[in-house]
């Protein structure tokens, strides 16, 4: 019994030691200085990044323009559209045509330039509330009708940090033509 469990220590040691890393509290910063803060839970980036809509009137054969409102939680923030650089997460709208409805090009605001640790350069974000707008053309031939466009707005959430995995929100824009 004794050669067995002086056989198994080894293997033992190398468990804790595995489950004491995976508990540490301590995590490299920039520079390689441990910092003594708890880990951050699991953000999800649909979680931090609200997106809402209100309903939109048209005309037979005429335009409005739908805006969508996201409300990006507090000490977050989203990468712009277009993004700083190509190997970022820009936030994007898309919408397809209906049978009613033609979908024009997104529009979307400038993005505020600010500085983070983690890059050299300033980046195009969106934080707190930023509108972005959805042109849309009722085509002629409708009659008076309620429908609806579906919308995917994907986002990737980040703080001052670090990027969180991407999230798509899928919402529903209730149209009615006139």
């Amino acid at each position: 019994m004794k050669r067995m469990f002086i056989k198994s220590l080894p293997l033992l040691c190398l468990c804790l030691a595995v489950f004491d890393g995976c508990s540490s509290s301590q995590r490299q910063v920039k520079g390689g200085a441990p910092e003594n803060t708890p880990r951050p839970t699991r953000v999800s980036s649909s979680d931090v990044v609200k997106v809402q809509t209100t309903g939109v009137a048209i005309p037979a054969g005429g335009e409005a323009t739908a805006i969508l409102t996201l409300s990006i939680s507090s000490g977050f923030h989203v990468n712009a559209n277009p993004a700083t650089f190509s190997y970022l997460i820009p936030t994007e709208v898309t919408a397809e045509n209906s049978a009613e409805i033609n979908v024009d090009k997104t529009v979307y605001p400038a993005g505020r330039l600010e500085k983070f640790q983690f890059a050299d350069q300033p980046l195009a974000v969106y934080e707190g509330e930023t509108q972005i707008k959805l042109p849309l053309r009722a085509k002629a031939s409708t009659a008076k009708v309620s429908t609806s466009v579906p919308i995917k707005v994907r986002i990737q959430a980040c703080d001052n940090e670090q990027c969180f995995p991407p999230a798509t929100v899928n919402i529903t824009l209730a149209v009615d033509v006139k």
